[in-house]
């Protein structure tokens, strides 16, 4: 019987203009729903009371932190699993895959202990306020104790975007949020449940799309087999996974640690306390319009670069970088103008008060003007982390949010409490957004010379 060669994956065969739009472009779609979501959460919750709206902005930090365990596990995952494929090698992805999905597993084993035990600690640790206290902790709690769902769903839509099978994640993520969105009012205002109502909405629309995303890579990702009977975890692997994926869940703590002692600071040191805290908040969820679909863009890139990577094509790499980079400032540069132009008619979304929009629209305008930098960063990590030098964002990531913007805000906001300047402690996000840009663009530049530039040139 005569052999034929397997078809060439499209990672390394189509046009990279063409294929950055096929992998991303579903997943830019989806990650708009779910900002979507994220915004229609606190605009009910934001109806339903000032201080639960307040208790979920301080909720930011862990949630983000969750968040990050799963996605920084899956960058790993998905990194390696295309390298596998791209060097001709299934067997390896397959092992990669099983591995991924039982450190899925052990990550949500992580968290439920946090819902359990931790979230009334966490809470009191930020305000002594006991209404904001007790919105919280129903909120969190759901989060952390269900979030097998969030795990889940990462894990297996980050299978598929490894194998170039993009759409379908589109699917997953749209149904997950568009479940979210119609539960949201139900469980707040129907059944009475605010906070909790909002988290119970969450972990629903999470499940579901955790369960469509294991029947999808069933039916649809045959370059991935899994078999979990005969599964034993390889400490090697996992290694591996986590030489890529660490520095990504690093960076995902960097910015919850940051998030939870910049609350500290606006609570503290500036004359609105937790009203300056809810509007970083709400900052958080209005950008998530502006940075979640430049990540879909960069889960996109990831696996070409990395495909491209094991196929030693250095042209290819290089084109998708290039995209990436304008891809990514040209869609933030529209993010900037709103955040900069209207920051009055965005707060009111969130059934802003006056004295909110008078903290809130120089907040918003200020952070707003640094995004085209953070644009520019972030599409350079999707580079570090394809080509495991996950290290790099890391580097950048603690630089920018523990080096400079924290000691920058804590002194900007003691002398705007002393001068009644409140705005100046926002100052600090330029400060830090110019030291990021400068620190990765010296790390891209020594990636550059030691790795990719020894790379055979290859075909287009």
């Amino acid at each position: 019987m005569q052999n034929t060669a397997p078809a060439e994956n499209k990672m390394g065969v189509m046009p990279i203009p063409k294929l950055i739009l096929n992998m991303s472009l579903p997943m830019i779609v989806s990650m708009l729903v779910q900002a979507l979501y994220n915004v229609v959460d606190s605009y009910f919750v934001a109806r339903f009371e000032q201080d639960a709206l307040t208790a979920v902005s301080l909720a930011f930090p862990a949630q983000n932190l969750m968040i990050g365990c799963a996605t920084g596990t899956a960058v790993g995952v998905n990194a390696l699993l295309s390298r596998a494929l791209g060097e001709k090698k299934p067997e390896l992805a397959n092992q990669i895959a099983e591995n991924g999905v039982f450190l899925a597993l052990v990550g949500y084993a992580l968290f439920l202990l946090f819902g359990l035990f931790g979230v009334r600690t966490f809470f009191a640790a930020q305000t002594d306020a006991a209404n904001i206290v007790s919105h919280g902790v129903d909120y969190l709690t759901v989060v952390c104790c269900c979030s097998f769902g969030l795990f889940g769903q990462i894990m297996f839509e980050r299978l598929m975007q490894s194998t170039g099978r993009t759409i379908y994640t589109m699917f997953t993520q749209g149904l997950g949020a568009i479940i979210n969105i119609i539960l949201d009012p139900v469980f707040i205002f129907v059944f009475h449940q605010g906070a909790k109502g909002a988290a119970i909405a969450t972990v629903i629309g999470q499940i579901v799309a955790f369960a469509l995303a294991v029947v999808l890579n069933h039916v649809k990702n045959a370059d991935i087999r899994l078999n979990l009977r005969r599964f034993r975890p390889n400490l090697k692997l996992i290694g591996r996974i986590y030489a890529i994926g660490v520095p990504s869940i690093l960076m995902m703590a960097i910015g919850s640690l940051m998030t939870f002692l910049m609350n500290i600071i606006l609570i503290t040191y500036t004359a609105a306390q937790e009203l300056s805290a809810t509007v970083f908040g709400v900052y958080f969820k209005l950008n998530s319009f502006v940075f979640m679909p430049v990540f879909g863009l960069n889960n996109g890139i990831i696996p070409i670069i990395a495909y491209n990577y094991g196929a030693r094509n250095r042209r290819r790499m290089m084109e998708a970088i290039k995209m990436a980079v304008i891809f990514a400032a040209s869609y933030i540069l529209l993010g900037l103008l709103a955040f900069t132009l209207i920051p009055g008619p965005l707060l009111s979304i969130f059934n802003a008060s006056e004295e909110m929009l008078r903290v809130g629209i120089p907040a918003i305008r200020i952070i707003g003007s640094t995004f085209l930098f953070a644009g520019v960063c972030i599409a350079m990590g999707s580079v570090f982390q394809a080509l495991g030098y996950g290290t790099y964002s890391m580097i950048v990531s603690f630089a920018r949010q523990l080096v400079v913007l924290l000691p920058a805000a804590y002194i900007l906001a003691r002398i705007g409490l002393n001068s009644g300047t409140d705005w100046l402690v926002w100052l600090a996000f330029p400060i830090a957004e110019i030291a990021s840009l400068v620190t990765t663009l010296i790390l891209f530049r020594r990636l550059y010379k030691n790795v990719i530039a020894p790379i055979p040139e290859g075909s287009k």
